[in-house]
């Protein structure tokens, strides 16, 4: 993706970039050196996807993560934390989760959050996520390679190359404007974040005591006593 399609996607939201940068850079340098796909998981396989959405469209309680999958803290979250919520509250019907990708530390996190919303199409957004997550390598070192994205695709089920071609076309520009759009409206300083509330009702914006399930848990539970 060149510089100047970067530019206009995040156009618009240059002050929310700006602040996401210095709420990110200090941990850009614990991110790990570039590595091949790992083994597929498991974690997503038999629960719906639909879009950008995983999870019960019924759930009584929605997750909103807002994210930049190039963020070490961003992954350190999904893998500390996603799996207990998929496993004790998304597979048991209580909770949905939508994912908001935001691009805004450099060319491979923008590669990255077009493959991802284009496997929306084929309702595997979470399956790339995911991949991204576990594979991910020093901040815009280039590791968002066509061969990642084609193996993370074959671990879903899709194709590498179509994920590429979609990327490019207009329904994920949009996508991507309207995550940034939504991120400014809800006040995200620094990445993740996460809005929680009542599916269909008004959710708020929430501050993580950690990125361990005790951090989020007991939120979650208030909403659903």
């Amino acid at each position: 993706m060149t510089q100047l399609r970067l530019i206009i996607v995040l156009a618009g939201a240059a002050v929310l970039a700006a602040t996401l940068v210095a709420a990110s850079l200090l941990s850009a340098g614990e991110a790990n050196t570039s590595t091949p796909a790992p083994a597929a998981s498991d974690l997503f396989a038999g629960v719906p996807q639909d879009g950008l959405a995983v999870g019960d469209p019924d759930a009584p309680v929605t997750l909103v993560e807002y994210a930049d999958l190039q963020c070490p803290y961003c992954a350190e979250w999904a893998v500390r934390t996603m799996p207990a919520l998929v496993e004790d509250y998304v597979r048991t019907g209580q909770l949905r989760i939508v994912f908001h990708g935001l691009a805004f530390l450099g060319p491979d996190s923008d590669k990255a959050v077009r493959a991802a919303i284009a496997a929306s199409a084929g309702d595997r957004l979470w399956n790339m996520v995911d991949g991204f997550y576990r594979s991910q390598g020093s901040e815009n070192s280039g590791w968002v390679t066509d061969d990642l994205i084609g193996q993370i695709a074959a671990q879903a089920g899709l194709d590498g190359g179509e994920l590429r071609d979609r990327g490019d076309e207009s329904w994920v520009d949009e996508e991507l404007s309207r995550a940034n759009a939504a991120a400014q409206s809800a006040g995200v300083q620094g990445t993740p974040s996460f809005e929680l509330g009542p599916t269909g009702g008004k959710l708020e914006l929430v501050e993580l005591s950690s990125l361990d399930p005790e951090g989020l848990t007991p939120l979650i539970d208030d909403l659903l006593e």
